[in-house]
């Protein structure tokens, strides 16, 4: 039986500590993280409401207005955008 030379790896780990004081994100990334969030609650807020004045009355402009169908979920994807954003930049 012939014997087995055992090699030896050539991949060393990374030991070497983070040089941003161990935190993962930067303050960039942190700031478009909140800039992210505060913009999917804007959106949540500009999709709220749908009150009628009186129960006897439908009023579609007030539930399918503008604010409500278009500009609120457009407001809600810049927050998820920049969430995402944050997450994959480098500082």
């Amino acid at each position: 039986m012939a014997k087995e030379k055992a090699y030896q790896s050539r991949v060393q780990p990374d030991t070497t500590p983070n040089k941003s004081g161990g935190l993962v994100f930067g303050k960039r990334s942190f700031m478009f993280i909140l800039i992210g969030i505060g913009l999917i609650f804007l959106g949540l807020a500009l999709m709220s409401g749908g009150h009628m004045p009186s129960p006897d009355v439908w009023d579609e402009s007030l539930i399918y207005s503008f604010r409500r169908i278009t500009l609120a979920p457009i407001v809600i994807i810049l927050g998820l955008i920049s969430c995402v954003y944050a997450i994959f930049t480098k500082d």
